[in-house]
């Protein structure tokens, strides 16, 4: 009987306190566990730290005017114009846009940055809308951005110059022939050639189009 009584007997309070430590044990052991998850990731040992989700922007940056660079650089075999950074007075220019082609402040393009100016290759030729008459010109083009939009231009150049020409076949003879409608026109090739841009590489940044030569015949 008395054996019986002693199996029956409750576990001692000792059992119960080892039992306890050990969950206390655990859950320390966890709880280390997630901070020293959180530091390595903050501190930069696990995906990179904070600047882990941040994306490296490698796109086109604007140039202050400060930063400019003076002199022309080499231009295009039409020998108008050329590429390198420089400002002055664009009698002809059209309203400067942003990257995708958007209109910008006024002055954003002018006296805060710079202008890198870039005279494409070649003039184009192209039937005017619903006339006997083409259209011949020469066309250059600016940025407030560095060369990387000048070398996407060059890069994608038949891109461009088919997106030039179909805007000149969409031009009627009342617009050639008025200040106003030349205006037009140019702000019609920055829509065409930013858009073009930005379908091929993402980013636009032409501000201006001027024109280096026009011919009507």
């Amino acid at each position: 009987m008395s054996d019986a009584k002693d199996d029956a007997a409750p576990p001692k309070k000792g059992g119960k306190k080892k039992l306890l430590m050990g969950a206390a044990a655990l859950i320390v052991l966890i709880g280390g566990g997630v901070g020293a998850g959180v530091y390595a990731a903050q501190s930069g040992m696990i995906g990179g730290g904070k600047d882990a989700h941040a994306k490296v922007d490698n796109g086109p940056k604007l140039v202050p005017k400060s930063e400019q660079k003076h002199g022309a650089a080499e231009g295009g075999e039409g020998g108008e114009g050329g590429e390198g950074h420089g400002s002055g007075d664009d009698a002809e220019a059209a309203t400067a846009t942003d990257h995708k082609g958007t209109p910008t402040p006024e002055g954003q393009g002018g006296d805060r940055y710079a202008s890198n100016y870039y005279a494409m290759d070649k003039e184009f030729t192209s039937n005017l809308q619903d006339s006997m008459h083409f259209i011949q010109v020469g066309v250059a083009v600016s940025t407030s951005y560095d060369d990387k939009v000048i070398q996407n231009l060059k890069t994608n150049d038949i891109a461009v110059r088919s997106a030039v020409l179909m805007t000149l076949g969409d031009t009627t003879e009342d617009q050639v022939f008025s200040a106003d409608g030349k205006r037009q026109l140019q702000a019609r090739l920055v829509k065409a050639i930013n858009a073009t841009l930005q379908q091929k590489e993402g980013f636009g940044g032409i501000g201006n189009v001027y024109f280096t030569s026009f011919v009507v015949q």
